[in-house]
C-alpha cells in the first residue's frame, strides 16, 4: 500500500505539470459559443489572431504565462456552455481576415493581459470585433445599431514572408518581443544559433520598399542580460569613441560566427553588427543586431528608449521601421540608407539582343558607382583637392548662424516685454521637397549664363548687394555681406535674381544629368512626421491656438511615440549630414580617401543644395514678415528665428488677415514640416543680454538663463 508521503509526491506531481488544455476543436467551439471572435481574443491575450487560428487547429500550443491565462478563459466557458447545453450560442459574427501564418516552428507567447499604462493607447480592435463586443450576447446583430466606427488610420499588410514583422528585441528569458505585441520564443544561447533562429524560424524582414530595391534584412536588438547569456560582454569598454568600439577579432563571440561560417562586415562586432553569408541566388541570409547596452541607440535621437520594457522597446523601434525605415545603425545612417532603398541604383532589364536579363542603372538613381565632387564642393582634406593643390576657394552653403548687432535694435524693440523663438518643422526635410539635383559628373564651364534650373556650383560676386541691417545676407552662413566673389549653390545665386540683382557667374561647375532624386525620401519621412504628430495629438486641422497647447503637452501623451518623433527629425538631419561625411579617426593624414567616398551617395553638392534651399527659405520668410509687421528677427540660428514680441506667444506677433488665417509668405503655425511652432519664450533682457555678449539667443531660448557665462 502507498504511504501518504508516495500519494502527496504523485499529486505534487500532476501539479507541477503544464496546464492541459481541452482538445483544438473544443477551443473553438467553446469560443464560438461566447461569441467572440478570434482578433477580439488575439487582443485580449495580446498575440496574433493567426496564433488563435494555430491553437484551435493543432498546429501550435500556447505558452506560458499565456497558457495558464487561456486555460482560465476555455475553463469559465466550459462552465458556461457545456458540450451538450441547449443554451443558444450568439450569432456568429464576422472574422476579418487573419494575418498570414507565421513561419514553421516560430512558436509564440506574450505576457498575461495587463491594463495599458498611463499615457499609453490601448489596443483598438478591427471596426466588426469592436462593435460585436457591443451586442448582448443572445441578441441578433441586426438587433442592435452599430455605432460608427472611429477612422483610424489603417496599418500596413506584413508580407506573408515576414508574418512577425521586421524586427524583435531579446531579453535573458528567450522572449523575443516585435510588432503590434507578439511574443516569439527564442531557444538560442549563441550568436550562431540567434542567427539561424532569426532567418529559419522567427518570420522576421521586411518587404522592399521599391519594386527593384531588396527586402529589409531582420534586426535583433539585445538587451543587457541577452547579451550576456549569448556570450557577448555587457559593456564594451576601450579608449576609443563608444561608435567605434568593436569586440576584439579573437574574442570566443567572434570565433563562434566564424567557425559556423558566417561573415562580419568590415565594421566588425561592434554597437550595430551585421552577419551574413553571401547570397545564393535571390535569397540573402543576412542579420542585423544591435546591442542595447553597447549605445546602438543613442539618447539625443533615441531618448529615453534603452530604459524602456523591452515590448516597449519594440514598439518604437517597429513603428519607426513601419514609417521609416528597419534601424540599419544611427539615425544618420538609417538616413543615408533610405535614400537608396527608395532609389535602387539598379533594375532588371532585358538585353535586347541575347535575350537575358541584366543589371542596368535604374533612371533617377545614384547609380552603383561612387562620383567625384567639383573641386568647390569638396572638402579641403579630399583627394580631389589636394592632388591638384586646389585654392579657388570652396562651397559655403551652411545654415545660419546669425545674431543682429545690438545697434541696431530700436527703443521701441527694447521695451517689448519679451523674446519668442519660433523653429520651423523639419526644414531641411521641407526643403528637400520637389529639389532638383544633378545625377551625373560635374562639368566645367567659363563665363557661363546662370540659369535657375540647372543644379551645380557658380562662382559669383554678390558682394555688391546691399540688406537692410537688421536682418542677415542670405549668401553667408553668419549673415555677413559676401567680400568678394565666392561659389554659391544653384539655389543663392537664383535668389539673388530674385532680389532684382543681376548675377554674372565667372565660372561653373555644372551637372548635365539631373533629377527630384530625394522626392521619395521627402515624401515617405513627410508622412511619417505627420502621422507620428497625430499620434500624440497633434493634427493638421487644428487652430492655431490649439497646436499650441497640443505642442505644449505632446511629448507626455506617449513618451514611445514621442521617442519615434525625436527619431524621425534626427533621420533627417543625419541623412543630410552622411551625404558629406568627413574622415575620422586620429591617424588620417589629408589626401587619403576614407571609406565614406565609396559610396555613390557621398554627394556633397546635395547636401549643398539642401541646406541652400532652406537658408533661401528662411531668408525669404524674415522679409516678409519685415514687410508685413515691420518686425526683425533678433537671431537665427539653422532653423529657429528669435522675435522681439508684446505677448508671450507667437499668436502675439504673427501675421493674421482680417478673416483670422495666417498670411501667406510669413511663418505659419503648423503641423507639417516648414511649419513653425513654439521653441522657447524668454525676457526680452534676457536676450539682449546674450546679444551683447555676442552670444545667440536661438540657441538657448528653449533652455532657459543658465547660459549667461562667457564660455560658450
Amino acid at each position: 500500500m502507498a504511504t501518504e508521503e508516495e500519494l502527496f509526491a504523485s499529486i505534487d506531481a500532476l501539479l507541477a505539470e503544464e496546464p492541459q488544455l481541452p482538445p483544438p476543436a473544443e477551443r473553438a467551439r467553446l469560443r464560438q459559443a461566447a461569441g467572440i471572435t478570434q482578433s477580439r481574443l488575439a487582443a485580449a491575450l495580446k498575440t496574433s489572431t493567426q496564433s488563435i487560428k494555430n491553437w484551435e487547429n493543432g498546429r501550435s500550443e500556447p505558452k506560458s504565462p499565456r497558457l495558464e491565462a487561456y486555460q482560465r478563459l476555455l475553463n469559465g466557458w466550459a462552465a458556461k456552455y457545456p458540450a451538450h447545453s441547449n443554451s443558444v450560442a450568439p450569432a456568429a459574427v464576422p472574422v476579418l481576415a487573419a494575418p498570414p501564418q507565421p513561419a514553421p516552428g516560430a512558436a509564440t507567447r506574450t505576457a498575461v493581459p495587463e491594463a495599458p499604462k498611463a499615457g499609453t493607447p490601448a489596443p483598438v480592435e478591427e471596426p466588426v470585433a469592436a462593435a460585436a463586443t457591443k451586442r448582448p450576447a443572445a441578441r441578433h446583430p441586426a438587433a442592435t445599431p452599430r455605432r460608427p466606427a472611429v477612422q483610424k488610420a489603417a496599418k500596413p499588410d506584413l508580407d506573408p514572408r515576414f508574418p512577425h514583422g521586421p524586427l524583435a528585441v531579446l531579453d535573458a528569458d528567450g522572449c523575443a518581443y516585435g510588432i503590434d505585441g507578439i511574443v516569439l520564443d527564442c531557444p538560442a544561447t549563441t550568436i550562431p544559433e540567434l542567427v539561424e533562429w532569426t532567418l529559419r524560424e522567427s518570420g522576421l524582414g521586411a518587404a522592399k520598399l521599391h519594386r527593384y530595391g531588396k527586402d529589409g534584412d531582420p534586426l535583433i536588438v539585445l538587451t543587457g542580460s541577452a547579451a550576456v547569456k549569448l556570450g557577448l560582454p555587457e559593456r564594451l569598454e576601450g579608449h576609443e569613441q563608444r561608435r567605434s568600439l568593436r569586440l576584439p577579432e579573437d574574442h570566443p563571440a567572434v570565433r563562434q560566427v566564424a567557425r559556423a561560417k558566417w561573415q562580419l562586415t568590415q565594421r566588425g562586432f561592434g554597437p550595430w553588427a551585421r552577419i551574413y553569408r553571401r547570397a545564393q541566388g535571390r535569397e540573402r541570409q543576412c542579420v542585423q543586431l544591435a546591442i542595447l547596452s553597447w549605445d546602438a541607440l543613442d539618447p539625443r535621437s533615441w531618448p529615453g528608449v534603452t530604459d524602456m520594457e523591452p515590448a516597449d522597446i519594440a514598439r518604437v523601434l517597429a513603428t519607426y521601421a513601419r514609417r521609416v525605415i528597419t534601424p540599419r545603425g544611427s539615425t544618420a545612417v538609417s538616413g543615408l540608407e533610405l535614400m537608396t532603398a527608395l532609389r535602387p541604383p539598379t533594375k532588371a532589364m532585358q538585353d535586347p539582343e541575347s535575350g537575358n536579363w541584366v543589371s542596368a542603372r535604374n533612371p533617377g538613381s545614384l547609380g552603383t558607382e561612387p562620383m567625384d565632387p567639383a573641386p568647390p564642393e569638396a572638402t579641403a582634406e579630399h583627394p580631389v583637392v589636394v592632388n591638384s593643390g586646389w585654392t579657388g576657394g570652396f562651397l559655403n552653403e551652411e545654415a545660419y548662424q546669425w545674431v543682429r548687432s545690438v545697434d541696431s535694435l530700436t527703443d521701441e524693440e527694447c521695451m517689448l516685454p519679451y523674446a519668442v523663438g519660433l523653429d520651423l518643422n523639419t526644414a531641411f526635410l521641407a526643403a528637400a521637397a520637389r529639389l532638383v539635383v544633378g545625377l551625373s559628373a560635374p562639368d566645367h564651364f567659363h563665363a557661363p549664363k546662370f540659369n535657375p534650373k540647372i543644379p551645380g556650383s557658380w562662382l559669383v560676386d554678390l558682394s555688391h548687394i546691399e540688406m537692410d541691417p537688421r536682418l542677415p545676407s542670405p549668401f553667408t552662413p553668419d549673415g555677413t555681406r559676401p567680400p568678394g566673389p565666392a561659389w554659391y549653390q544653384t539655389h543663392t545665386v537664383a535668389y539673388a535674381q530674385e532680389l532684382g540683382y543681376d548675377v554674372h557667374p565667372i565660372e561653373a561647375y555644372l551637372r548635365r544629368e539631373t533629377g527630384a532624386y530625394l522626392d521619395p525620401w521627402h515624401d515617405r519621412l513627410k508622412t511619417a512626421y505627420v502621422e507620428t504628430l497625430a499620434d500624440l495629438g497633434v493634427t493638421r486641422e487644428l487652430s492655431d491656438v490649439e497646436f499650441l497647447a497640443a505642442m505644449e503637452r505632446h511629448k507626455e501623451v506617449d513618451p514611445a511615440m514621442a521617442a519615434v518623433l525625436s527619431a524621425i527629425k534626427a533621420t533627417v538631419k543625419g541623412g543630410i549630414g552622411k551625404l558629406r561625411e568627413r574622415p575620422q579617426g586620429r591617424h588620417y593624414t589629408d589626401g587619403e580617401r576614407w571609406p565614406a567616398l565609396q559610396r555613390p551617395t557621398w554627394r556633397p553638392d546635395i547636401r549643398a543644395a539642401v541646406i541652400s534651399k532652406a537658408r533661401v527659405n528662411m531668408h525669404r520668410k524674415l522679409r516678409n514678415m519685415a514687410a508685413m509687421t515691420g518686425l526683425y528677427p533678433l537671431a537665427v540660428l539653422s532653423d529657429c528665428v528669435v522675435y522681439p514680441s508684446p505677448g508671450a506667444s507667437p499668436l502675439d506677433f504673427l501675421p493674421y488677415a482680417a478673416s483670422g488665417n495666417p498670411q501667406p509668405g510669413g511663418f505659419r503655425l503648423g503641423a507639417s514640416p516648414g511649419l513653425a511652432k513654439l521653441e522657447g519664450v524668454q525676457p526680452m533682457l534676457w536676450a539682449v543680454d546674450l546679444m551683447e555678449k555676442d552670444l545667440n539667443p536661438a540657441r538657448h531660448i528653449k533652455g532657459g538663463d543658465a547660459v549667461l557665462d562667457d564660455g560658450e
